[in-house]
């Protein structure tokens, strides 16, 4: 397949979040009864996000919700966002819906800010809000669905991404009425989500494109850096089972390690040259870690570990485009993962596109405009439209 140049130096796209978990760890001081300065949240630059004018925002409530390890809450409030319009066929089913999943610590505004919007959902982009009707849920545990911030803490049920993909499920089927979506594009969690949606739902989409996101159990370093942010957090004098009242050190000294490995090598190369960049990235990263609530960081770094899609692929009908970036470092390209993994999907294709001297590693899903041509192709194909995606093979210039 042919990439497009990829070349362009990467701006301050760390600034628009601070990422965990193979994902992004946004900012949650938007969505708190606060409103601090964007230079008071990131210091090192303005986070993209924000409400989005054309945007329907909305919020449902599961009563008396049952988690799959029989957990329960009286409510369970999922919200989401739609742009565009639902189209119906000749038998009443709206036949044009797409659902959009977030990362981890992040939620529908980032999706909605003019960073995807305008990479993604604008006139005559590949998720045209014009042409598809777009559901951007909150899932549970993130943003204004329900949390363990919101008052629980350390009392809320321990839901999984299965639970996750089950919430998302039930808005889509049972609050929209959707009963069949044309595709899913998950960043992250997102992706993995993607996964599990193409496994457990075959036969209701047209497509699934998971991006920087692997089908396999969360292990090697991935698994070692969230067990030790847990461990960081819990061990600290300040957590106090969960009832903190100043953010534990631990989790500032652990969202430091999390930055080392979430962005590439050789952005951090440029981004730190000396003593006094190292100065500004520790300050900026203990005022991001300060923004972010150690209890939801907790919860959603335990909720990946049931994650295991590698013994189900085959199940997997629909058509599947798995998209990943050579430098990520969360998804390490030679693990080889999507080689074997994607052929067993019966429909399925990949791309590992290549990493460049600026590109911010597992950081490139926030910079939307460098692989929307990617999702332009997926589109494409899943509507049998003329130049599909390539074969599943590497493109030039990806790792061996």
């Amino acid at each position: 397949m042919k990439l497009r140049d990829l070349s362009r130096a990467a701006s301050t796209a760390i600034a628009l979040a601070a990422l965990w978990s193979g994902s992004a760890l946004m900012s949650q001081a938007a969505a708190q009864d606060r409103t601090p300065s964007p230079a008071a949240a990131n210091p090192v630059g303005v986070w993209d996000q924000g409400r989005n004018a054309e945007a329907v925002q909305k919020d449902v409530w599961f009563e008396n919700y049952k988690f799959r390890n029989g957990q329960t809450l009286d409510r369970v409030k999922i919200h989401y966002a739609t742009l565009g319009t639902a189209h119906r066929n000749a038998r009443g089913e709206i036949n044009n819906a797409v659902l959009v999943l977030h990362w981890t610590g992040a939620d529908s505004r980032a999706l909605l800010s003019p960073t995807f919007a305008q990479a993604l959902f604008a006139p005559g982009r590949p998720l045209d809000a014009r042409r598809y009707f777009l559901i951007f849920p909150d899932s549970v545990g993130h943003g204004q669905s329900s949390k363990p911030s919101d008052g629980l803490r350390a009392r809320f049920p321990d839901y999984d991404y299965g639970d996750i993909v089950d919430l998302q499920h039930k808005l889509a089927t049972e609050t929209l009425g959707i009963r069949h979506l044309h595709a899913i594009v998950g960043m992250s969690m997102g992706g993995m989500n993607a996964w599990q949606w193409a496994q457990a739902y075959p036969d209701m989409m047209d497509g699934v494109m998971p991006v920087v996101s692997l089908p396999m159990r969360v292990s090697g370093r991935n698994l070692l850096w969230r067990r030790m942010v847990i461990d960081a957090i819990k061990t600290d004098p300040d957590w106090r089972q969960g009832d903190y009242t100043q953010t534990p050190r631990g989790w500032i000294n652990g969202f430091r390690v999390l930055r080392l490995m979430i962005d590439s090598a050789s952005a951090l190369q440029q981004q730190v040259p000396d003593g006094q960049a190292a100065d500004r990235f520790l300050a900026a990263t203990q005022q991001q870690a300060e923004h972010v609530d150690p209890n939801d960081i907790l919860y959603s770094l335990k909720s990946s570990f049931s994650y295991a899609p590698e013994g189900q692929l085959g199940a997997i009908r629909t058509k599947l485009f798995a998209l990943n970036f050579s430098d990520d470092e969360f998804n390490p390209d030679e693990l080889n993962v999507l080689e074997t993994a994607v052929p067993q999907v019966a429909q399925g294709r990949y791309v590992v596109q290549p990493g460049t001297a600026s590109s911010p590693g597992h950081y490139t899903m926030t910079r939307p405009e460098l692989w929307a041509n990617h999702v332009e192709d997926f589109m494409r194909w899943i509507e049998a439209q003329p130049a599909p995606p390539a074969p599943s093979v590497k493109p030039e210039g990806a790792r061996p």
